[in-house]
């Protein structure tokens, strides 16, 4: 019998069933990948990428480069005690600066820290060459007196300026803390004390607050008000103002005569002429 096969045709199953191909014999080398070239923009978009460039950088110049857009001026509004120049020294501006890069949260921060009677301040910029500083002064709803010198109290319970007695404000009451012996200054304080006096102070009517001279706080539930004419009001604590202010309303107008006035309890007021 004849032994198998060694040697095959070209193209025909070898031993073991493998096929031999053409493109496989010995001395052919791989075929080499093509080789890709990323393509270069073109004229116009290259000329798009510069006139944008351009753009940039002359918009830059015109804000920070230019004497066009620097400050030249700043103006100031909503000052009433305080003057414009006291303003303008606190605000610091920086003069001659690049509009684009002052800093106007720092300004309103230099503000607030140099001039306590401002409640509340906002800066902004005024293209093309000016800053604005604009500002709303607190209001004194109270006064407290030490040592002959007078402080201004806001309805905030904030103390944000002391004066002479001859610079106070008019037609604002002055705050009398007496509570020095009571339990309630030692629970509250007398910080807590003043809040509530000047809670009390806000919800007073409009004709009781023009003649309100003093507000006297003996303990937190015992606050009383010294009017013109020598007329007392007992308010008691601070809580229900509305409905205490009601009642003094009501109760001046049924007895117009009264000197003396009682809001602690405002579902049962009473007046007396003493």
């Amino acid at each position: 019998m004849a032994g198998p096969t060694t040697t095959t045709e070209r193209g025909k199953p070898g031993p073991r069933g493998g096929k031999r191909s053409a493109a496989g014999s010995a001395g052919s080398s791989p075929a080499r990948p093509r080789r890709r070239w990323r393509s270069l923009p073109g004229p116009r978009a290259l000329l798009l990428a510069l006139a944008a460039l351009a753009l940039l950088t002359g918009v830059l110049w015109l804000l920070y480069g230019s004497s066009w857009l620097r400050v030249e001026r700043v103006t100031t509004s909503g000052t009433r005690v305080l003057t414009p120049a006291q303003l303008r020294a606190a605000a610091e501006v920086p003069v001659g600066t690049p509009l684009a890069s002052v800093d106007t949260g720092e300004i309103e921060d230099r503000v607030r820290r140099a001039l306590r009677r401002v409640d509340s301040v906002e800066v902004v910029r005024s293209w093309p060459d000016g800053v604005g500083v604009n500002v709303v002064e607190r209001t004194p709803v109270l006064l407290t007196e030490k040592n002959g010198r007078i402080t201004e109290v806001d309805a905030k319970g904030v103390r944000f300026a002391t004066v002479d007695a001859a610079s106070a404000p008019k037609g604002v009451p002055l705050l009398q803390l007496t509570a020095a012996q009571s339990p309630s200054l030692r629970r509250f304080g007398a910080e807590r004390l003043t809040v509530e006096a000047v809670g009390v102070a806000g919800d007073l009517p409009a004709r009781v607050a023009r003649d309100t001279k003093v507000l006297k706080v003996l303990s937190y539930d015992s606050i009383t008000l010294e009017l013109t004419g020598g007329r007392t009001v007992v308010w008691g604590s601070g809580e229900h103002g509305e409905a205490k202010a009601r009642a003094l309303t009501a109760l001046m107008k049924a007895a117009p005569k009264a000197g003396h006035f009682d809001v602690s309890a405002p579902t049962a007021p009473a007046a007396s002429r003493s």
